[in-house]
C-alpha cells in the first residue's frame, strides 16, 4: 500500500480526489461506517451466515462491473 501510495502521489493521480471531494467523504464514510458494522456483525452471526453472504455480494458486484458499459 505505501509503494502505491507513493507512485500515485508522484503521478498527480490523487488530484481527482480533490476534484470530486463530495464523492470522496461519501465512500470513506461509508468504508468506515462498513468496517464497524462488519466488526460488530462477527460477534453476532457465526461464519456460516456471514461468508456465504460476502460470497454473494462480491458475485452481484462483479456482475454488476462486467455488465458495466
Amino acid at each position: 500500500m505505501l509503494v502505491a501510495f507513493a507512485r500515485y502521489s508522484r503521478d498527480g493521480s490523487f488530484a481527482v480526489l480533490g476534484a470530486n471531494r463530495r464523492f470522496t467523504l461519501v465512500m470513506a464514510t461509508g468504508s468506515i461506517v462498513g468496517a464497524l458494522l462488519g466488526g460488530l456483525l462477527l460477534e453476532m452471526f457465526s461464519d456460516l451466515i456471514l461468508v456465504p453472504a460476502l460470497a454473494v455480494i462480491l458475485f452481484v458486484s462483479a456482475v454488476k462491473l462486467a455488465r458495466h458499459d
